[in-house]
């Protein structure tokens, strides 16, 4: 991996170890936090690959701006992003976070306090 791009990955890192339980935020949210507004794709690619990371990423909290969880896939079986998700009192209802609004977390505002 080149080095910007590992860069870049260890900072997506950080901002999602911050997201507290219960809260989610979005691939874009990030990016835009991390001022690489249209690099949601690459804030997607290092959710891919957190599960190498030795301290723990929460990678289920990362869902796409609709609150769909696209990146269930990419999970070590297709329904543990939902099971964690519901561990933390969200609702899932066809793959998407319900409530949505009172669930998301944007690291733009939060991280500014």
């Amino acid at each position: 991996m080149e080095s910007k791009t590992k860069d870049f990955f260890d900072q997506v890192y950080q901002v999602v170890r911050l997201i507290p339980k219960g809260r989610v935020t979005s691939y874009g949210a990030i990016a835009n936090y991390l001022g690489a507004k249209s690099s949601s794709r690459v804030v997607g690619y290092a959710m891919n690959a957190s599960h190498s990371q030795k301290e723990k990423v929460p990678a289920h909290r990362v869902l796409n701006r609709n609150g769909q969880l696209t990146g269930k896939h990419h999970f070590p079986t297709p329904f543990l992003m939902q099971e964690l998700l519901e561990k933390e009192n969200i609702i899932i209802v066809n793959d998407t976070v319900q409530n949505l609004k009172n669930h998301y977390w944007d690291p733009l505002i939060e991280l500014a306090l």
